[in-house]
């Protein structure tokens, strides 16, 4: 296939795709398919973006991920410890300068020095990303040699900390080399297999690295690498790759395989290895397409025979609309009426320390402001105003992270409640029709809210202090302070309350998308699996025609 890229037939792939898609553009209008929207989507980002090819170092925590990539470009870079250390998806390529930049989840940038990545990478000093750090970019001129790749340092899998398996996870889809590090000290375990399996769906260029292989004597060695190859033929019925590596002995030997096997091949031939990419994700969704063609043709078969009965069976009592919307209404409802109790519970916390800090603070402001009565109360408003929003905003901006509660357990029963309903209607196909659905890319997006502007209230207000100049403040001023400090507590409540109640507002809006997400992909299929049922007789020969045109595509793509 190099052959081909090499005899000048770059811009071959890139046809054949971009005709073979507009062809699955116009049988998902015809037949009213919507449910591959979302592979449709993936596959036009792909034909008209150009970038690294990510290769993601993956695996369980602890399995000497950022060791290896320490070791792999000569210098110590990535943070390594005793205990799970990645907080954050770090990324590492070729510079012509030896930079690092810090992307934030707010679209903010930041240029830090190399030795100061640890700050923002590491569960020490972020822990669980507090400071909501999305990913660090690294430029080093000694990556030259993996020009148009990308490493990517991931936090472990299985780690006891729940943000670390999430970023990873979610970093999957993206992936375009998978190279999967598992310690010696651990065997391959079903968790590897299982990451294998999702990893699949992603990309065709799957990894084994087994590292600490210090641990191990020769014959150790072989017998794990055995183990490893007979468990992937049995449970996933393939062969991959397998490399050996150790940070501390004959590490330059090991150093070497994996250049000359991988990583230079990789980069040498990126543009070739990033095509193979999109042939993969464009092979999936001609497969799914062709999944709906064949129930289109197997309906157009029977529809002459008994259409109605055809359309009572798939959609029984059990596969209904209104029944899967009244779930799912139901699921985002229940979650948005925990969330204020949740965020409030949390913020509990914060009621004691801020009321003491704020008191003693005014304690010592107010011994500086010599002024009559009205001026005094003015500036206390003022002063309670500022540190109260300085305050609130602080909060907002470091402990937000603790308010998706609801809305992290929302996506998960929605998701698993769509997941249910598919499983049901693809057994009423496979039971009426005799073929089964294809594999959905049913993803319910998390749009992280956006922070509120936090504003403060003002709820102490003095009438009496018009009648400033009648009150004598040599007398009266102990009075009006110890009342200025003794609201400092009811002002903290306030707009602790007022804060949950601004993040209330903006996570419900979250889980609300979510839901019509979640509804909106079970009305497409619905929506789709009825066209195929109402619209498709008298077409079994033109169907037949379209599926081999389309499997004809399947071929040249894969030549």
């Amino acid at each position: 296939m190099s052959d081909i890229i090499n005899n000048g037939s770059k811009a071959r792939i890139q046809d054949v795709s971009q005709r073979l898609l507009k062809d699955v553009l116009d049988l998902c209008a015809r037949f009213s398919i919507l449910s591959l929207n979302r592979q449709i989507e993936a596959c036009e980002k792909l034909l008209i973006q150009s970038q690294p090819i990510d290769v993601a170092i993956l695996g369980q925590f602890k399995a000497g991920k950022s060791s290896f990539i320490n070791s792999l470009i000569g210098k110590s870079v990535l943070p390594v410890g005793v205990i799970p250390v990645t907080t954050v998806i770090t990324r590492l390529q070729y510079g012509e300068k030896e930079q690092a930049v810090v992307r934030y989840f707010d679209g903010n940038t930041s240029e830090i020095a190399i030795n100061d990545i640890e700050a923002f990478t590491s569960e020490a000093e972020n822990p669980s990303n507090k400071k909501n750090v999305e990913v660090v970019d690294i430029e080093l001129p000694s990556l030259r040699d993996y020009a148009g790749l990308r490493l990517v340092d991931t936090p472990g899998l299985g780690s006891v900390f729940k943000y670390h398996v999430e970023t990873s996870e979610n970093w999957l889809p993206q992936v375009g080399t998978a190279l999967l590090a598992i310690s010696s000290d651990r065997p391959l375990s079903e968790n590897d297999v299982q990451l294998i399996r999702e990893l699949t769906r992603h990309t065709p260029n799957i990894v084994l690295l087994l590292t600490k292989t210090d641990l191990l004597s020769p014959e150790q060695q072989n017998e794990v690498i055995e183990f490893f190859e007979r468990t992937i033929q049995r449970e996933l019925n393939r062969r991959l790759p397998i490399y050996v590596y150790s940070t501390l002995v004959n590490t330059e030997q090991y150093k070497d395989r994996l250049e000359t096997g991988l990583l230079s091949m990789l980069s040498l031939n990126r543009d070739f290895e990033f095509r193979k990419i999109l042939q993969y994700k464009m092979q999936s969704l001609i497969r799914g397409c062709l999944g709906y063609l064949d129930i289109a043709l197997k309906t157009s078969v029977q529809a002459d025979l008994d259409r109605e009965n055809l359309h009572k069976q798939i959609f029984d009592e059990k596969v209904n609309f209104d029944l899967i919307r009244e779930e799912l209404t139901i699921i985002a409802r229940e979650n948005q009426r925990q969330t204020r109790t949740l965020i409030m519970n949390y913020l509990d916390n914060f009621q004691k320390p801020l009321r003491r800090k704020l008191s003693l603070d005014l304690e010592k402001e107010l011994f500086m402001w010599k002024v009559n009565l009205w001026k005094l109360t003015r500036r206390y408003e003022e002063w309670l105003a500022d540190r109260m929003t300085e305050e609130m905003r602080h909060i907002s901006k470091i402990e937000h992270r603790h308010f998706y509660g609801t809305l992290n357990k929302a996506h998960a029963s929605l998701s698993r409640s769509i997941e249910s309903f598919r499983n049901l209607l693809d057994k009423n196909i496979e039971k009426v029709l005799g073929v089964r659905l294809a594999p959905a890319d049913w993803k319910i997006e998390v749009s992280e809210p956006d922070h509120p502007d936090i504003k403060t209230i003002r709820s102490f207000d003095f009438h009496f202090d018009l009648i400033w100049f009648l009150i004598p403040m040599i007398i009266f001023r102990g009075l009006f302070e110890k009342h200025f400090i003794s609201e400092i507590p009811h002002e903290v409540e306030a707009n602790l309350s007022r804060l949950a109640a601004q993040w209330e507002d903006r996570i419900n809006r979250a889980i609300e998308e979510m839901r019509k997400q979640a509804i909106n992909y079970v009305k497409e299929e619905l929506s789709t699996i009825d066209a195929l049922l109402s619209k498709t007789h008298g077409q079994t020969d033109e169907i037949n025609e379209t599926i081999k045109k389309l499997q004809g595509g399947l071929q040249r793509l894969i030549a």
